[in-house]
């Protein structure tokens, strides 16, 4: 079953979509997957490797939610606003949503963040305490250095390639320490990364799951967004047996 989720934060409205299992829940109810979105990205995601993630979780006997942060997609709010410590936010509201839900076991909510959604989930740990965690193809902050020219920020909004990028997120995402967070946790988590990843190296994935204390998977000749049928698969049926696995 899938149906349309919306929560605010700040006044303002996020849209998403919620995938739940068919047939009648467990006593404690289903277990969970919130997705958060990378870079420029939304809850549809490359090929649209969310959604076809979100529908094989809710067959596969977890639920999942799945949804634009503010500023992306068609949530409410500009992206020249967006920053990482709003993302945080956003994904805050976005497990209390998913926790609130009928038929969802709150103790067995799961994150899975994406890229930056990556770096992100890794900062709302300490706040959304997931069950278990998954990354892909995450990013550090060096990831944006190269809007910084000679070091120095740029005006209040940039033109990046029809992208409305705001001088806040830039200031902001380089002091972040991903790394840190996720090596206070001590949770369950697996890092899944495109060996031939060219936009965050797999060298990222490894100090990841260096950080977290857990495994690494390469999916090979993957790149950033996992570009053909194989590794797609390859990738959606590795993090679902993760996911079940709690």
């Amino acid at each position: 079953m899938e149906m349309f989720a919306q929560f605010s934060v700040g006044g303002q409205r996020m849209y998403g979509m919620l995938h739940v299992p068919d047939g009648p829940a467990p006593a404690q109810g289903w277990p969970s997957v919130v997705l958060v979105h990378g870079f420029t990205g939304n809850k549809v995601e490359s090929h649209r490797n969310f959604v076809l993630l979100a529908r094989r979780l809710a067959a596969s006997g977890v639920a999942a939610l799945r949804f634009d942060c503010r500023g992306s997609g068609e949530s409410q709010g500009d992206f020249a606003e967006m920053t990482v410590s709003r993302e945080v936010e956003d994904v805050e509201a976005a497990c209390d949503y998913l926790r609130g839900q009928p038929n969802i076991d709150p103790e067995r909510l799961m994150l899975l963040g994406f890229s930056m959604g990556a770096l992100v989930g890794c900062l709302a740990l300490g706040r959304v305490r997931p069950h278990r965690l998954a990354l892909w193809s995450p990013a550090l902050p060096e990831l944006w250095l190269r809007h910084l020219r000679g070091g120095f920020l740029p005006p209040v909004v940039t033109d990046m390639n029809g992208w409305p990028l705001g001088r806040d997120f830039l200031q902001e995402v380089v002091r972040t320490r991903p790394l840190e967070a996720a090596a206070r946790w001590g949770g369950v988590a697996h890092v899944f990364h495109g060996d031939a990843d060219q936009t965050c190296p797999p060298a990222w994935g490894v100090a990841y799951a260096q950080a977290l204390g857990c495994d690494a998977t390469a999916i090979p000749g993957a790149g950033h967004t996992y570009d053909s049928l194989e590794q797609v698969e390859m990738l959606h049926a590795a993090t679902v047996r993760f996911f079940k696995g709690f």
